[in-house]
């Protein structure tokens, strides 16, 4: 019998569900690179970038002038 509008189930979901949920797209390889600053250097980054968004703003301005190397070449 099949359920209708507005008819509540028992709670429990099936294996079908819970598997499909736990599954995850392979995610890419990543990589570290890190480097030295100064305390007043990582400071401005901070200020820059604003609460919370000191890596991103590293990471794009990085990536950004690497680009630009490259493309001048």
């Amino acid at each position: 019998m099949s359920k209708q509008k507005g008819q509540k189930t028992d709670g429990k979901k099936s294996a079908k569900e819970l598997r499909s949920k736990n599954e995850r797209a392979p995610k890419e390889p990543l990589v570290v690179f890190a480097f030295r600053l100064k305390p007043e250097e990582r400071d401005a980054i901070h200020r820059a970038a604003g609460p919370g968004k000191a890596t991103k703003f590293v990471l794009s301005a990085a990536l950004a002038a690497a680009k630009q190397v490259r493309t001048e070449k």
